[in-house]
């Protein structure tokens, strides 16, 4: 072969090469600006936005793309998956474009790891939100933002402010749920809603009652917006505080339990029934990465004698339920083909008591296989969530033990909550502050055994 003919040949295979490495995206802003386009949230908030910038520092927003779980997940299973399989690519760019949108537009796809201090590690970024001028389409979803970086900053709030920095713009879709569905609303490549907190938020009653996002997540509050401001008796706190947030979990659900009968003799049958009432949030709970997410009630007995009894729920018999209902069966068999364990045989689906109740949406993969990676989610099973003002109505049917100690027998019903399914969590060496059990509500009855 010639030295030409070779010279051709050596370019036309570093081409192709080149074209298989980049990310299978063709959104006209992936590469379009550079990291100096955007100020750093140090810049916003080291003089003029100092509180909202401490704020902020603290919530989830600023740790979007370090917070350990989104790394590992991102890194060790979306990433191998998507170089993977073509159906998937997808979302080795457009993880990105939510949890480090600067990175995503600047092209820098995949980000440097965490611990490199690139400016992908800046996450969803002061002047990533002012900078948006709307979004695509009819419906905010996978972060299909206008995005517009420069002196304009846009806000909720003009009257005649002034900066010394910048020019301030009012953007009504600041002020709007609709707003933060650009990222908290996801469909996967198969076409699925494996993220729809705002729009089950507007298919709710606090949307149509005018309640938006920020009244729940930055709430309204005595300050000032920059420190040549004067003082607002509205300024939005930049909180965004939700389902990292203990605080923000607990109480969200309230319980009732209650028996039939109020005395009983060992070998009688009580029947227990529990009222669960959401009353708090504006969307379903769970919400948002519901593929990791479990919330589960659990009921426990106590006679006078402290022996511990678990009640399992009284089955309903509706489609999908076993999902619904806690097993020691495996799942999550996907996970593998990151891993390079092609014959993988999954982990525990819920690591939770067998027969507690389950409030979630189980994700299948393409094999039908129950996921927690919602890039590969090609159906979702019965959706058995509590939604916004909803009370769900639960059932324990116990026989009394005939060695139950005669006298009180204390029965309480707990409702507990994960961000991660434990034994995924474990799997993959997630921190244990990923799958601590918080305590979401309780509340306590009891009968009399009688000799």
């Amino acid at each position: 072969m010639s030295f030409k003919n070779l010279f051709s040949t050596g370019v036309l295979l570093f081409l192709c090469i080149s074209l298989l490495s980049l990310p299978d995206n063709p959104d006209k802003r992936f590469g379009a600006y550079k990291y100096e386009d955007f100020k750093t949230p140090e810049y916003c908030g080291t003089s003029c936005h100092i509180d909202f910038y401490r704020q902020w520092k603290q919530a989830m927003m600023s740790q979007a793309f370090i917070h350990h779980w989104d790394e590992i997940e991102y890194f060790e299973l979306a990433v191998p998956h998507a170089e993977k399989d073509p159906k998937v690519a997808e979302v080795k760019a457009g993880c990105n474009g939510c949890h480090a949108p600067m990175a995503y537009l600047a092209g820098n796809v995949p980000p440097p790891r965490p611990d490199k201090g690139d400016r992908a590690n800046e996450a969803v970024a002061c002047d990533i939100c002012h900078s948006i001028t709307g979004f695509e389409g009819d419906t905010p979803f996978n972060f299909n933002y206008i995005i517009k970086p420069g002196k304009d900053k846009f806000s909720t709030r003009g009257g005649g402010v002034k900066s010394p920095n910048h020019n301030i713009v009012v953007n009504e879709l600041l002020k709007s749920g609709d707003f933060c569905g650009i990222c908290h609303n996801e469909k996967s490549p198969y076409g699925i809603w494996v993220k729809s907190t705002h729009l089950e938020w507007k298919e709710g009653p606090y949307a149509k009652e005018g309640v938006q996002c920020q009244d729940c997540h930055m709430p309204k509050g005595q300050s000032k917006t920059a420190s040549m401001s004067k003082v607002y008796s509205d300024a939005r706190q930049h909180l965004f505080h939700g389902a990292h947030d203990p605080g923000k979990v607990k109480g969200t659900v309230e319980l009732r339990i209650h028996p039939d009968i109020v005395e009983a003799e060992p070998g009688e049958t009580v029947k227990f029934t529990i009222a669960l009432f959401n009353q708090k949030t504006g969307h379903k709970f769970p919400t948002g990465s519901v593929e990791d997410r479990i919330v589960w009630m659990h009921v426990e007995a106590t006679d006078s004698k402290g022996k511990k009894y678990h009640l399992k729920v009284d089955k309903k018999g509706f489609e999908g339920e076993e999902y619904t209902i806690g097993s020691d069966i495996f799942a999550y068999q996907d996970m593998g083909i990151a891993k390079n364990l092609p014959d993988f045989k999954g982990v525990q689906r819920d690591g939770i008591p067998i027969g507690d109740r389950i409030f979630r949406m189980p994700y299948f993969d393409p094999q039908g296989r129950m996921t927690i990676q919602q890039w590969n989610t090609a159906k979702l099973g019965v959706d058995y969530r509590i939604g916004p003002r909803e009370t769900k109505i639960e059932t324990c049917t116990f026989t009394i033990p005939n060695d139950a100690a005669p006298g009180k027998l204390k029965v309480t019903a707990v409702l507990n909550y994960q961000k991660l399914v434990k034994p995924v969590a474990d799997f993959l060496n997630v921190p244990e502050d990923e799958s601590e059990i918080i305590k979401v509500n309780e509340h306590s009855t009891e009968i009399k055994i009688l000799q």
